[in-house]
C-alpha cells in the first residue's frame, strides 16, 4: 500500500496546479476571468470562444463618472454580451441582446464591473460554439460631471437624448496618418471646464478634461495639450492628435 503514497503525492500537486491555472468557475457555473491593461494603456482586447451554454464574466475594476467602452466582435448571430456593475449577479446595465454588442456608458458607481458573454438559450440548447474578440476600454478621471466644473450656464441646453451640451466632428489623426474627423460629445461646466469625449472611427472613447489651462486624461497616459488661438492642440501617447476648438470647451 506504500508504494501508492507517491502517486497520490503527484496527483495532488497536479490537481493544485490546475486550480492555480484555471479560470475561476462560480457556483452556477459561470467562468471569471479578469481583464488586465498593459500599462500605459486604457483598454485590452481579449480573444475568446464559448461553447453551448458556458458564459464567461470579464472582471475589472473602475470608478464612478469614468467611461466604459465594450465592443464584442463576431461572426455567430447569437454571441452577446451584458455588461453587470458592481454587487450584481444578474442585474444588467446593458444588455447585448436588445441593444446590440457595442457600447459606451458613464458608470455609476465604484467597484468591480462584470463583462458577460454568452450565447442565446436556443444556440446554447444547440451546443454551438462562437468565436469572438472583445474590446473593453475604461477612460475620463473618476467622479468629474458637469458639478466638479461649476454650474454650466442655463442657456447651455443639453443635446436631447444625451449627456452632452454640444455633439458633433472635430479634427483628429491617429500616428501619421492622413487627418480625419472624430466625433465628440461634450459635458461643460463653467467657461473654461468641460469633460470632451471623443470617438475615432472604430475606436474607442477617449477622454480629455478641460480645467481653466490645464488638460488631463486616463492617469499614467502621456499628454502634451497647447492652446493655439482659438484652438487646443492635444496629444496623447505621441500617437492620438486632437484639434479642440474653444467654443467646444466653453460654449457659444
Amino acid at each position: 500500500m506504500n508504494d501508492m503514497k507517491p502517486f497520490r503525492t503527484l496527483w495532488a500537486a497536479l490537481a493544485s496546479l490546475l486550480l492555480l491555472t484555471s479560470p475561476l468557475v462560480h457556483a452556477d457555473g459561470i467562468e471569471t476571468r479578469a481583464v488586465q491593461f498593459a500599462k500605459g494603456h486604457s483598454s485590452a482586447t481579449i480573444k475568446g470562444t464559448i461553447k453551448g451554454d458556458q458564459t464567461i464574466d470579464y472582471t475589472l475594476r473602475a470608478r464612478a463618472g469614468q467611461t466604459m467602452s465594450v465592443k464584442l466582435a463576431t461572426k455567430h448571430g447569437a454571441n452577446y454580451f451584458n455588461v453587470l456593475p458592481p454587487g450584481s449577479s444578474d442585474v444588467a446595465i446593458f444588455i447585448g441582446q436588445n441593444e446590440g454588442n457595442e457600447w459606451t456608458g458613464v458608470l455609476p458607481s465604484d467597484g468591480e464591473y462584470k463583462v458577460r458573454v454568452y450565447l442565446m438559450r436556443s444556440a446554447a440548447r444547440r451546443n454551438e460554439v462562437a468565436n469572438y474578440t472583445l474590446t473593453v476600454g475604461i477612460t475620463g478621471a473618476p467622479g468629474h460631471n458637469a458639478a466638479d466644473f461649476g454650474k454650466a450656464p442655463a442657456s447651455d441646453a443639453k443635446v436631447k437624448g444625451t449627456q452632452y451640451h454640444a455633439t458633433g466632428p472635430l479634427p483628429c489623426r491617429m500616428g501619421n496618418d492622413k487627418p480625419i474627423e472624430c466625433q465628440f460629445g461634450v459635458i461643460r461646466g463653467k467657461p473654461g471646464n468641460a469633460e470632451v469625449h471623443i470617438t475615432p472611427p472604430g475606436g474607442l472613447e477617449r477622454v480629455l478634461t478641460f480645467m481653466g489651462d490645464k488638460v488631463t486624461t486616463n492617469p499614467g497616459e502621456k499628454i502634451k495639450a497647447v492652446k493655439q488661438g482659438y484652438d487646443w492642440s492635444v496629444e496623447v501617447n505621441d500617437y492620438e492628435h486632437y484639434t479642440i476648438p474653444e467654443a467646444v470647451v466653453s460654449g457659444g
